[in-house]
């Protein structure tokens, strides 16, 4: 029987003279290994596709960024499932960095003084088989405007709270209309004064960013931050920092966050032009992330010496503000370590 996904071209719309809104773009997502592989005209099990409880989800306009038979496009290590992601490893587990224990109440999780973090989902626009999250209880974690009730009930009651960071799964997976109002209750809570999106939304499908959504994020009294989160320079193609753009031309910093990955930027050159490529689109590259030791995720484990040695390349051909802070996450430690 012929899959779906040979009726599919190799875009990432349709025709040029149709738009593709976001939520069909995720309504149409790779949901396998063997289709992904399909898709890129590749052997299951020359590349070591797996399925697991942690299905495959790719949007295709992601999938369109990757190259065609190719098994080691770094595009595709990040989301493909594969068989190392069933051999149990020594260190890795499934909370690596002790969320279980930073919680307020459902849905909040307070790890730093100031900052309260809101799970405000746990839909995302594409699963990275590296997620530190990729087996956090989700169904436990409120969604919707009546379940956040008593998570900004807990924000409001300890004045302490300066920030509220909207992660998930993807903040930017719920709808503008949703996340006005979620918006709208924040500012309503007088001690706020910033939110910060994390999100790799926009990075997997650019259309996300909407006139709605810049018309709800351009009209609160709040200082509104953006982390996006791309790996990898050939994440950020034109479409993807014209929609970036967007929320730069209405006075929202963008930062980049991203994860030192076996195989996919964990070269001087891959990192030199991630780096690069953001500095020339006035995005602050924030952090690279040590790989948190989930489990599942063992096979992308880059040495911290191996880390530094690459941060210190790139400082030599960088200027500062280009050079992202190399950093790790400790469970129990007041913030994150820097490494380099």
């Amino acid at each position: 029987m012929t899959s779906h996904l040979s009726q599919t071209k190799r875009t990432s719309g349709e025709s040029s003279s149709e738009v593709v809104s976001w939520q069909a773009e995720m309504k149409r997502a790779i949901r396998s290994s063997s289709d992904l592989c399909e898709y890129l005209h590749l052997n299951p099990e020359e590349v070591g596709s797996a399925e697991n409880d942690f299905p495959v989800f790719v949007p295709l306009s992601f999938a369109a960024r990757m190259q065609p038979g190719d098994p080691q496009d770094p595009l595709l290590l990040q989301v493909l499932a594969r068989m190392e992601e069933s051999v149990e490893v020594a260190g890795y587990r499934a909370d690596p960095n002790g969320e279980a224990h930073a919680g307020l109440s459902a849905g909040i999780l307070q790890k730093y003084a100031s900052r309260a973090l809101l799970i405000s989902t746990g839909v995302c626009a594409v699963h990275c088989r590296y997620c530190f999250r990729r087996h956090f209880p989700y169904a436990d974690a409120p969604s919707g405007m009546e379940q956040w009730k008593h998570s900004l009930e807990a924000i409001a009651s300890d004045s302490q709270i300066e920030e509220v960071i909207l992660s998930g799964g993807d903040p930017l997976v719920l709808s503008d209309q949703m996340l006005g109002q979620l918006l709208k209750k924040l500012a309503d809570i007088p001690h706020l004064k910033h939110v910060r999106i994390h999100t790799r939304t926009p990075i997997i499908i650019a259309s996300r960013i909407t006139d709605s959504l810049l018309a709800h994020l351009n009209s609160t009294r709040l200082n509104i931050w953006f982390v996006i989160h791309a790996n990898h320079a050939r994440e950020l193609d034109g479409e993807v920092l014209a929609g970036l753009s967007q929320l730069q031309q209405i006075g929202i910093p963008v930062l980049n966050q991203a994860v030192l990955l076996r195989g996919i930027n964990d070269s001087e050159e891959a990192l030199y032009q991630l780096c690069k490529r953001l500095m020339e689109a006035q995005i602050i590259p924030y952090y690279l992330h040590q790989l948190d030791k989930v489990a599942g995720a063992a096979h992308f484990h880059v040495p911290i010496e191996r880390g530094r040695e690459l941060i210190a390349a790139i400082r030599k051909r960088l200027p500062g503000y280009a050079v992202p802070r190399y950093v790790k996450e400790t469970e129990g430690e007041p913030s994150k370590t820097v490494l380099a």
